[in-house]
């Protein structure tokens, strides 16, 4: 991949199985909070799917779109945008209605000190979105951080480990998962908690940073030893197969590759291609933030794109300074503040 033209090619293209999946969905499909990183990838795929599927399906994507080159981007592939502020229940009422919903829209940096809005953004929107959209089949991103930090020799956490939330954005989203659920019971909302652990592209994620420090010489903190971690095309095929797998009560689907994923390993690989030596700062400690995505596997098979093949991906795109998204995934946090 040379340039964002190939590497969107790359992340956007849907596989067989996603096509026959979008093909058996029922009626239109709209994502919430369409512009923050994961957004366009998702859309563009389910876009894409549902013209090779022929159904003749609208795909919807509403943001604020306060850069308008993300909006021209959706609708060059297929994507219908929507300009509506989710925050102002007026715009959330004009929505288009839909028989499918991707939620994503949420508030994780700049938590710390603005704590009233993540709450908002993070657990009471939810709510609002779940009452305007009372029988569509949902999936609702949530994350890895509802779950305490997991001994990395158990494997990661599980779908059935209660959560233990560690700082208040953590807890936030520990409240988007619950009020959903309510009005999921109450209304028969075919819903999905989508629980993802970092996505990676060549220009942002943990990849991306550990890839930048090697290649500069800046000290790698790996108190946080180990990472959980899916190509973000991998994630957004993942997030809209599992439209299918929602359910009334709710399921919860973990959402990684197969890894838990060392970080002194990682800075070692790609110190390898990078010609440099790898600086290290403190000791791993026996917790990390890691999941154990084994139940999205079984349902869906393990994630196209392998680890070596992001390792390699990651490591040219950092080599030729092709460019960074600028957006620290800040995953050595173990305070929880963001």
């Amino acid at each position: 991949m040379q340039n964002v033209t190939e590497l969107m090619d790359r992340l956007t293209a849907p596989s067989d199985a996603l096509i026959e999946d979008m093909a058996r969905l029922d009626g239109d499909l709209i994502v919430l909070g369409v512009g923050g990183k994961v957004g366009p990838t998702l859309a563009i795929r389910a876009a894409r799917a549902v013209q090779a599927a022929g159904t003749g399906a609208t795909v919807y994507g509403a943001a604020r779109f306060s850069d308008r080159s993300v909006a021209d981007t959706l609708e060059r592939a297929g994507v219908v945008p929507v300009t509506a502020d989710l925050t102002d229940d007026a715009q959330i009422d004009g929505l288009p209605d839909a028989r499918n919903v991707v939620f994503m829209a949420g508030h994780k940096f700049g938590t710390t000190g603005n704590e009233h809005h993540t709450w908002m953004m993070n657990s009471y929107l939810p709510g609002r979105i779940a009452q305007r959209y009372p029988a569509a089949r949902t999936v609702a991103f949530s994350t890895l951080l509802i779950y305490p930090m997991a001994p990395v020799v158990e494997g990661g956490s599980r779908e059935s480990d209660p959560p233990g939330p560690h700082g208040e954005y953590a807890a936030s989203c520990v409240g988007r998962e619950r009020v959903y659920e309510h009005f999921a019971r109450e209304n028969g909302t075919p819903l999905a908690l989508f629980r993802l652990g970092y996505a990676i592209e060549t220009r942002y994620g943990v990849l991306a940073e550990i890839a930048q420090a090697v290649k500069d010489g800046t000290p790698i903190d790996l108190s946080m030893g180990h990472a959980s971690v899916i190509w973000q095309g991998d994630a957004a095929e993942y997030a809209l197969r599992s439209l299918h797998l929602a359910d009334t009560p709710p399921v919860a689907i973990n959402a990684t590759g197969p890894e838990l994923v060392s970080v002194r390993w990682l800075a070692h690989r790609f110190a390898e291609r990078l010609g440099r030596e790898p600086v290290f700062a403190g000791v791993e400690q026996p917790t990390s933030y890691v999941l154990d995505g084994s139940a999205a596997h079984e349902a869906f098979g393990y994630p196209h794109t392998t680890l070596p093949q992001m390792i390699d991906w990651v490591a040219d795109w950092v080599a030729a300074d092709a460019g960074s998204i600028g957006k620290p995934t800040k995953f050595q946090e173990r305070g929880g503040k963001f």
